[in-house]
């Protein structure tokens, strides 16, 4: 690394990398650490104050303490993608190691950032699979995996096709639960298999919101108690909207209990 880098473009940078990390689904602290350890390879001391939907930054130069820059940036509302957490976090050693350019730490974050995802088609597939292993896991016979396998395809094609309409993701849920449940109430209504129930339960749990959940535990742990107590009432609302389209499912059934 040559010159200090220019604050503002650095300080422009730090925000755009934060809001990113954020948007993917990292704990708090983890972002802090992360965009911290940037700034101080290039010589500039960091305070951060993270909300709900932003990102209040303020940079300093070690050199010169008196003339601070402060910066708000919205945070990026991005799909989890434990991947791009990984590359991100690798990214902040590579430059606290390195010291390369911000021009060359541009490029190479635009190129993660850039990265195609994996296919909409194979996610599908494997989510489909994951909560037909759940249903076995409590129980569920062969007949009700397959259920939970067609109602899982078909609950979360219609969340990725909502979600690329950009509609409300508290509606989205609500849809999607209702859309999986109604699939896996086929084995209620019919009676097959010797674990009906254990089908219709099974139906919904790919929506649960375990990231969030998991990280505001650990933003409390961590002492972001604003962050923390943010992602836990959010991750409620989906909870919420997930009995929301159950329920709906269990009173067209006719079903009183599961």
């Amino acid at each position: 690394m040559g010159e200090k880098e220019d604050i503002q473009e650095l300080l422009n940078f730090l925000l755009e990398y934060s809001t990113s990390l954020m948007g993917v689904g990292v704990q708090t602290a983890r972002v802090v650490h992360n965009t911290t350890r940037i700034a101080k390879a290039f010589g500039f001391s960091l305070d951060m104050t993270i909300f709900q939907k932003s990102i209040i930054m303020t940079i300093v130069d070690d050199d010169d303490p008196l003339h601070p820059k402060t910066s708000v940036d919205k945070i990026k509302p991005l799909a989890l993608n434990f991947e791009l957490i990984s590359t991100l976090s690798a990214l902040s050693w590579y430059i606290y190691d390195n010291r390369p350019t911000l021009d060359e730490v541009w490029v190479k974050f635009r190129t993660i950032m850039a990265k195609p995802r994996m296919s909409r088609w194979w996610v599908l597939f494997l989510v489909s699979c994951a909560n037909a292993s759940f249903c076995r896991l409590f129980g569920g016979d062969g007949i009700a995996m397959a259920v939970v396998f067609l109602a899982t395809l078909v609950g979360f094609l219609i969340r990725q096709e909502m979600m690329n309409r950009h509609m409300n993701h508290l509606f989205i849920f609500v849809v999607s639960a209702f859309v999986a449940s109604m699939v896996g109430g086929i084995v209620v209504i019919n009676h097959w298999g010797n674990t009906p129930e254990i089908a219709l339960a099974s139906s919904v749990l790919y929506l649960i919101p375990g990231v969030p959940l998991i990280n505001s535990v650990i933003d409390f742990m961590d002492g972001h108690v604003l962050a923390g107590f943010s992602r836990l009432i959010n991750a409620c609302l989906l909870i919420i909207c997930i009995a929301i389209g159950l329920s709906i499912t269990l009173l067209i059934l006719g079903v009183n209990s599961l």
